[in-house]
């Protein structure tokens, strides 16, 4: 009885633990309003930042930062020096950032900033903006920053960018200086190599100014649709073109962590609806959807986006009814970058890909409308949740969108494999930015993470696992999950404690490996005896098959 009240008394205080971790649970708030005006032929603009900031934490704070993305993409910074000096660099980068010349380079150059009406005192560093408050900004009171800022968009290297390597003319995100997110750890104003963002919630209004032969699409929804056209407009409506040289898009989106767009002259653009969900937006290039491929694949990768609406509402589908409901009213595919990522109501993704590859890319940037723009955890701490949660729901989605036989999962368990093998493996507690290789994030981002729900999935069952997944969906969507509120989750639907298995699997390297020892029997009993090889413990289920083929 001792040993049993020793137990019980464990199991409570671990559950109390994990129900503590976000039980006085808050998040920031922003209001973005801006205006810019694009010289396309030099791809610069100019921009206006209204940002009403509201201050939800316990905390006064005296200090805020913005990112300023685009300082990333010149000489010397921090992304240049660490891609040339990591041991196995990106490929889409490598040495590119050191070569770009003067009207290559990206810039975010702040002229102004006020609180309130009154100056601030601001600093730049590298990617960060550190402003020095006039007034600190009290628990639960607001304030408001106006900003005007310069920008180049930098030659296409790694996401954001002009003329990416099919021709799409502007990729942006991370185009705005953006206030970095403050939360129950305090601020996380990382310098940008490259990797993983976290910020908080908020409305957008946005207005870009264009020259007018360019077609948008990006996050939110656009508000004068009947003065721009190119297939926004209202059924029956007619188009009605302001008069002059450029023409302004305006666009709103609420309760989203960012804002992306993306421009082009020869972008066509067709939309889809998915059954009592959102509307889909496609914009890919026409008459040639990559500049760099011959005619004959130009006229499958058309075909290819012409097939991609239909398989896309049909991954919405999917997606509702097993991960959570979509929130938004819609979500864009538009074609730029340099291969997928994934931003609030939409993706950037390149477009000269077989049907399966076009589909498969969609479907796992659609899901980080879930793992990372909706269950908006902290990517750089739990990238792991982001990726690797994407990974897992993608790869069960295109198994049922193509009717594919054998484990969808098996290729994230053979990219875990050759992690756990490869002597390079870190634990998924690392901060994204801090691994020691690309080969090391990688496998942990998207094959360990992945790994991680087939095991939970394993141990919890099937039913408990799926029921699960919904919960999550619906407790934390819009919020700031940590790893400890989804394990807290989990708990709650298999009524077993698996704060274990998020210690042995995610804060260490230690591997699950059960070996048979010895089988000895007679005909009336066999004895079968097992051995854990390695250090990471994990309940077994045994198949046991006889001679004659039955088990």
């Amino acid at each position: 009885m001792k040993h049993l009240l020793s137990f019980l008394l464990v199991t409570l205080l671990a559950i109390s633990s994990l129900n503590a971790q976000n039980r006085n649970y808050w998040q920031q708030k922003v209001d973005y309003k801006m205006e810019i005006d694009v010289d396309a032929e030099n791809h610069q603009y100019s921009g206006t930042q209204t940002l009403k900031y509201t201050n939800n934490s316990p905390d006064e704070l005296t200090r805020v930062y913005y990112h300023l993305y685009f300082n990333a993409f010149q000489p010397g910074s921090m992304m240049d020096i660490r891609s040339r000096t990591i041991e196995d660099p990106d490929s889409r980068v490598g040495d590119r950032i050191y070569g770009l010349s003067e009207d290559e380079i990206g810039y975010q150059r702040v002229n102004s900033l006020t609180q309130d009406g009154k100056d601030v005192e601001y600093e730049v560093d590298g990617t960060v903006l550190v402003v020095e408050l006039n007034k600190p900004i009290k628990p639960g009171a607001s304030t408001t920053f106006k900003m005007e800022w310069d920008a180049q968009v930098p030659l296409q290297v790694r996401r954001s960018g002009r003329d990416n390597a099919e021709g799409v003319e502007f990729s942006m995100s991370q185009w705005y200086p953006k206030l970095a997110e403050y939360d129950f750890q305090g601020w996380h104003p990382n310098e940008y190599v490259g990797r993983e963002f976290h910020a908080p919630f908020g409305n957008f209004d946005v207005k870009i100014m264009i020259d007018r032969d360019y077609i948008l699409g990006g996050t939110g929804i656009l508000q004068n649709p009947n003065k721009v056209g190119y297939g926004y407009e209202k059924e029956g409506a007619k188009v009605n073109r302001p008069s002059g040289e450029k023409l302004t898009w305006h666009f709103k989106a609420e309760n989203v962590i960012d804002f992306f767009w993306g421009a082009d002259p020869d972008f066509v653009h067709t939309k889809a609806q998915v059954p009592n969900g959102p509307t889909l937006h496609f914009l890919y290039q026409q008459p040639v959807v990559d500049v760099e491929a011959s005619e004959e694949q130009n006229a499958q990768f058309k075909s290819n986006w012409e097939q991609l609406p239909e398989l896309t509402v049909r991954a919405f589908e999917y997606a509702n009814e097993h991960f959570g409901e979509y929130p938004y009213p819609q979500f864009t595919t538009l074609q730029g970058g340099d291969g997928g990522m994934e931003y609030p109501m939409g993706t950037l993704i390149t477009g000269g890909r077989g049907l399966g590859s076009l589909v498969g890319v969609t479907v796992h940037e659609m899901y980080h409308s879930w793992y990372q723009n909706v269950l908006a955890t902290n990517e750089s701490l739990l990238e792991w949740m982001d990726e690797g949660f994407t990974s897992y729901a993608s790869a069960e989605t295109m198994a049922s969108l193509f009717d594919r036989q054998g484990d969808p999962y098996r290729g994230s368990y053979y990219g875990y494999y050759s992690l756990a093998n490869s002597g390079k493996e870190e634990p998924m507690t690392t901060h994204a930015d801090h691994y020691n290789t690309n080969f090391a994030y990688g496998r942990a981002a998207y094959s360990k993470g992945a790994v991680f729900l087939g095991q939970l999935s394993y141990i919890m069952g099937d039913e408990a696992f799926r029921k699960g997944m919904l919960s999550y969906h619906q407790n934390w969507k819009l919020k700031h999950p940590t790893a400890l509120d989804f394990i807290n989750v989990m708990e709650e639907e298999s009524g077993m404690i698996l704060d274990w298995y998020y210690e042995y699997f995610v804060q260490t390297t230690k591997t699950i490996d059960y070996g048979i020892t010895s089988v000895i029997g007679d005909d009336s009993k066999t004895v079968v005896k097992l051995e854990r090889i390695n250090l990471m413990p994990m309940p077994l289920d045994v198949f046991v098959e006889y001679e004659d083929g039955t088990g």
